[in-house]
C-alpha cells in the first residue's frame, strides 16, 4: 500500500484586501450570505474546508446531490471522521447546520436522521455552477467597469466589513476607500447585497477608463496579481504530481476522497481571490487556464474512487442507502 500524501499549502500572507478570518460564515450572530457558505477567503488557501460545517456541506453536495432521503447521524459522523473530525465535533456540526436551516432532522425510533434542506440544495447547486464555470474562456471584454461607491460611518464598521466581504465574493476590489470596482456587470447582484444590508448611501454605475489614466491608477491594479499568480503556480506544483499517481493507479479510495474534497475547497477559494479579469487585462502566460485544466481533470479522475469510499462508510450504518451515494463530474453540473 502506498503512503498517503495529501497536497497542502503552507501558511501564506493574506492577499491584498482579503480578511484573515471569516468565522462568521456560519455564525448565528453574524449571518452571512448563502454564497459565503461555499467560499470564504483565508490566509491559508483552502484551509477553511477543514472546518467541519463547510466540510460537511461540500461532502453532501458532492455525494448526496439532489437526494431527498435522510441519512442516519452515525453515517454523517463517520464520514467526517475520515477527515480527522472528532465524534463530538461532528455531532455539534450537525446541530449547528440544523440551527442554520441547512439540514432537516427527523426521528425513526431512537435514530436521528438528517438531509440537506431546500435552502442548502440551492446553495450547493448555485455554488457548483459557479465553481465549474469559473475560468472558462469568455467573450471579448467590452472595456466597461462596474463601480460601487458607498459611505458607511465609522460607528457602523461591522456593516462596512460585511459589505466588503460580499463585494469580494462578487469579484469586486477596492480601487480607493469606499469605491469598489469589477470588470464584470454585477451591479444587480451588488444592489441585492446592499438592499439586504439596508445600505442606501451608495451609488452604482458603469464607466470606461479614459486614455490619460496613469499606469499606476489602472483599475486592474486593485488586485494583487503577482500574489495571485504565485498561488496558481503553487496549486499547479502541488497537484501535478498527483495527476501522475492517478494515471499509475496508486491512489487509494480514502486518499481520493480526502484529496478531491481539498481540491474543491482550494478551487472555491480561488473564486474569492481571483476576480476573473478579462484576458485583455492579463499577460499571455497567465496560469489560470492551466490550473483550471488540472483542477477539472483531477476532480473528474478521482470521482469513482471517492464515491467508493463514501459508499463504504455509508454501508456501515445505512446499507440500503449506500448505493445512492454518487458523484458528479465537471460535465454533469
Amino acid at each position: 500500500m502506498t503512503k498517503e500524501h495529501v497536497p497542502s499549502f503552507p501558511e501564506e500572507t493574506h492577499f491584498h484586501g482579503f480578511p484573515r478570518d471569516m468565522a462568521s460564515i456560519l455564525s448565528a450572530t453574524h449571518p452571512a450570505t448563502d454564497a459565503g457558505l461555499l467560499a470564504e477567503p483565508h490566509s491559508n488557501i483552502g484551509a477553511r474546508f477543514m472546518r467541519p460545517p463547510q466540510l460537511l456541506l461540500i461532502l453532501l453536495g458532492e455525494y448526496w446531490w439532489q437526494q431527498n432521503e435522510p441519512l442516519p447521524s452515525a453515517a454523517l459522523v463517520a464520514l467526517l471522521t475520515v477527515f480527522g473530525v472528532s465524534d463530538t465535533a461532528a455531532r455539534a456540526t450537525l446541530s449547528r447546520l440544523v440551527h442554520r436551516d441547512l439540514l432537516i432532522t427527523s426521528k425513526r425510533g431512537r435514530q436521528t436522521f438528517y438531509r440537506p434542506s431546500d435552502r442548502a440544495m440551492q446553495v450547493l447547486d448555485n455554488g457548483a455552477r459557479r465553481i465549474f464555470s469559473f475560468g472558462l474562456p469568455a467573450c471579448p471584454w467590452d472595456g466597461i467597469w462596474s463601480l460601487v461607491a458607498f459611505s458607511i460611518p465609522e460607528e457602523n464598521r461591522h456593516l462596512r466589513s460585511a459589505l466588503r466581504d460580499r463585494l469580494r465574493w462578487l469579484g469586486f476590489a477596492p480601487l480607493y476607500d469606499g469605491l469598489w470596482i469589477s470588470p464584470h456587470d454585477r451591479l444587480r447582484e451588488a444592489a441585492s447585497q446592499l438592499a439586504e444590508l439596508s445600505i442606501d448611501t451608495t451609488t452604482l454605475f458603469r464607466a470606461h477608463i479614459v486614455n490619460s489614466t496613469s499606469h499606476i491608477g489602472l483599475p486592474q491594479y486593485a488586485w494583487d496579481l503577482d500574489a495571485l499568480r504565485a498561488q496558481y503556480q503553487q496549486f499547479i506544483d502541488m497537484f501535478l504530481p498527483l495527476s501522475k499517481r492517478i494515471e499509475n493507479g496508486t491512489v487509494s479510495p480514502e486518499e481520493a476522497l480526502r484529496v478531491r474534497t481539498r481540491l474543491i475547497a482550494i478551487w472555491q477559494d480561488f473564486l474569492a481571490m481571483d476576480p476573473d479579469l478579462p484576458d485583455e487585462l492579463l499577460s499571455p502566460d497567465w496560469p489560470r487556464a492551466q490550473a483550471r485544466q488540472l483542477f477539472v481533470e483531477t476532480y473528474d479522475a478521482l470521482g469513482p474512487l471517492a464515491q467508493y469510499r463514501v459508499r463504504q462508510v455509508f454501508a456501515l450504518y445505512a446499507p440500503d442507502l449506500a448505493e445512492r451515494a454518487t458523484y458528479h463530474t465537471s460535465f454533469t453540473i
